[in-house]
């Protein structure tokens, strides 16, 4: 027979209680106690906040006045200017140091003084001018009434940089000069020959004829406005030809300017 016949039951039926399952035995490390140990030792060490062993100061070695600041190595030099030497006056002599008597001299102090001044060079007064009549004093020298620059090498001659200013405008004037003369000369007006004046008064005779008979041949009635531009115009260029005409017939000499 199957074996889960035997299995079924009644009493499976009946609730249980759930049973936990039990847990494994804690891990425990093999060198706790040596941990332990060396640990402990640490401490007992430094109970006393620091090393155990630790030079005790003296009370001798006390912390003084100024005993932390930097000092200076002494000066090499003696400067004059310094506090110290300022005033400073000879030392006192000594008992044994004797001052040196019967030291005389056979100069005559009275007859040298008056040969330097009779054999010196008599001293010359300071120029000087008074401008009021209070007696104020000035310095001539300085006053401008000594003449002292008309004296000089080169008083009274050009200076090179206003020769060379003046060479330099002379040149551009010079060179503006010959612009306006080319100018001129291009610009400068032809005189037409008698066969040019004939020729250009038989031209326009000849175009005031076509003018003419194109005037001629409009028509009678201008009742438009084309007709009238027409005529106005035709009528302007007679008028233009006729006083070109009269202006040439009446002057023989003509000059044309050139463009």
């Amino acid at each position: 027979m199957d074996s889960t016949y035997f299995s079924e039951s009644i009493y499976n039926l009946i609730p249980s209680d759930a049973k936990a399952p039990s847990q494994p035995p804690r891990y425990t490390s093999v060198f706790k106690e040596t941990v332990k140990d060396d640990i402990q030792k640490a401490k007992t060490a430094m109970k006393t906040m620091g090393p155990a062993k630790v030079e005790v100061p003296s009370p001798k070695d006390f912390l003084k006045k100024h005993s932390k600041e930097k000092t200076l190595p002494p000066s090499k030099f003696c400067h004059s200017f310094s506090p110290i030497n300022v005033n400073k006056k000879p030392p006192v002599p000594r008992r044994c140091e004797h001052p040196i008597m019967g030291i005389q001299s056979g100069k005559n102090f009275i007859n040298t003084n008056a040969a330097d001044i009779i054999m010196g060079m008599a001293k010359k007064p300071k120029p000087i001018y008074v401008d009021k009549r209070t007696g104020d004093k000035h310095d001539l020298e300085t006053s401008g009434l000594v003449p002292k620059f008309i004296n000089k090498k080169d008083y009274g001659v050009t200076p090179e940089y206003i020769c060379k200013r003046n060479e330099e405008l002379k040149k551009a004037q010079e060179e503006y000069d010959h612009y306006v003369q080319e100018k001129l000369r291009k610009a400068a007006m032809k005189r037409l020959s008698d066969e040019e004046r004939e020729a250009v008064l038989q031209g326009l005779k000849k175009n005031w004829e076509e003018v003419h008979k194109e005037f001629q041949s409009l028509s009678v009635f201008t009742d438009t406005i084309p007709k009238k531009i027409r005529k106005q115009k035709l009528e302007e260029e007679m008028k233009q030809l006729e006083h070109d005409i009269s202006v040439i017939e009446k002057h023989k000499i003509i000059y044309i300017a050139n463009k």
